[in-house]
């Protein structure tokens, strides 16, 4: 693995504490871009984006070029690795997107194995090969997937739901299948990370955004240890390799992830204060987040105050700024300035 001296994000993810943290954003290669949206309309809806090589790195670069953040994440989507397993993926205008369902053994034995994934998902390794050549040499390229119990409750339930409810009941009505799904995708995502990886990626994430949904030992046994097998194998495949986890919503759970999993980075959503995460998480190892997406949409002195102090409130540990979530449509572009601005002390 490289590890530049130039590198800040990976710097921090070695457990360094830097005077300015490195920054990136959730979904920054996104609508609220208008060279985003021009560059989507040129490859005819998402699905032919995530899939065109050259136009997804595009996209990639488009906020790297704007606003020079310290890292690019992969343009991709958490649902082409169910799709690359056999399922049926499309996006409805406005809604999101649909799947074909497993609700059954007979719907389960359709699905098929990690090493099959390669052929759909070959132009997504391309991706990451242009981005490699592509990217400024300072800049890290983060490769990703979707967690196993996120990515499940989509394949359950066919779209995004509030309380990730169908999932949760077959959980509980049959679990031996419900826990197949779930050990199909920890294979298949870890034999995707592989290929990003050989493809170039330097780090990894894996986004578990409804992990918080899971109580009790469910959440051990359906967001820590998923998260823990796929980051130990990854390891152990490509040592130095780091992992970023996100465990989206898990407010007390957060503490001791790091050590339980061995993800080298725990990303946080915003239902924390930093100065809790300061207390509680961060001495596990880097900390990433964890500002308001809102902010991005209202701006002002409040973004400025926020942004400063949760580097102030973190500051005296490996830190990685970040939102809490993703970044909307609705957003301000100026905003993303103003914001990279406070945290670099220039405002």
């Amino acid at each position: 693995m490289t590890n530049p001296a130039n590198k800040t994000i990976l710097r921090a993810l070695a457990g360094e504490t830097l005077p300015t943290p490195p920054i990136w954003m959730m979904r920054q290669a996104g609508r609220y871009l208008p060279e985003y949206r021009a560059t989507r309309a040129q490859a005819g809806d998402f699905l032919s984006l995530c899939y065109n090589s050259e136009l997804a790195a595009e996209v990639t670069l488009q906020p790297i070029r704007r606003y020079g953040f310290d890292a690019a994440i992969l343009f991709a989507d958490i649902l082409l690795l169910p799709q690359a397993l056999g399922a049926d993926l499309w996006f409805v205008t406005g809604e999101g997107p649909r799947m074909s369902t497993i609700t059954s053994d007979a719907d389960f034995d359709k699905i098929g194995r990690g090493e099959m994934i390669h052929e759909t998902l070959n132009p997504v390794y391309e991706t990451v090969r242009i981005l490699r050549r592509e990217l400024p040499e300072e800049t890290t390229l983060i490769g990703f997937a979707g967690a196993p119990w996120t990515v499940a409750t989509y394949m359950i339930a066919g779209r995004g739901t509030k309380d990730q409810g169908p999932a949760h009941a077959l959980k509980a009505e049959n679990r031996a299948l419900f826990e197949k799904i779930i050990d199909r995708l920890t294979e298949a995502t870890i034999d995707y990370l592989s290929e990003q990886v050989k493809a170039g990626a330097e780090v990894v994430k894996l986004f578990d955004s409804w992990a918080g949904s899971l109580q009790g030992d469910d959440f051990e046994r359906y967001a820590l240890e998923p998260a823990k097998i796929i980051t130990q194998e990854m390891k152990s495949r490509f040592p130095g390799l780091p992992v970023i986890a996100f465990p989206r919503q898990a407010g007390e759970k957060y503490v001791g992830f790091h050590q339980a999993t061995g993800a080298d980075c725990v990303a946080l959503d915003d239902s924390v204060t930093a100065e809790w995460a300061a207390e509680h998480v961060q001495p596990g190892g880097c900390v990433q987040g964890n500002l308001a997406s809102s902010h991005m949409v209202t701006g002002g002195q409040a973004l400025v105050d926020e942004a400063k102090r949760i580097v102030q409130a973190l500051s005296n540990g490996p830190h990685i700024f970040n939102l809490g979530h993703g970044i909307t449509p609705d957003a301000d572009p100026e905003n993303v300035q103003l914001m990279i601005d406070a945290v670099r002390g220039k405002v």
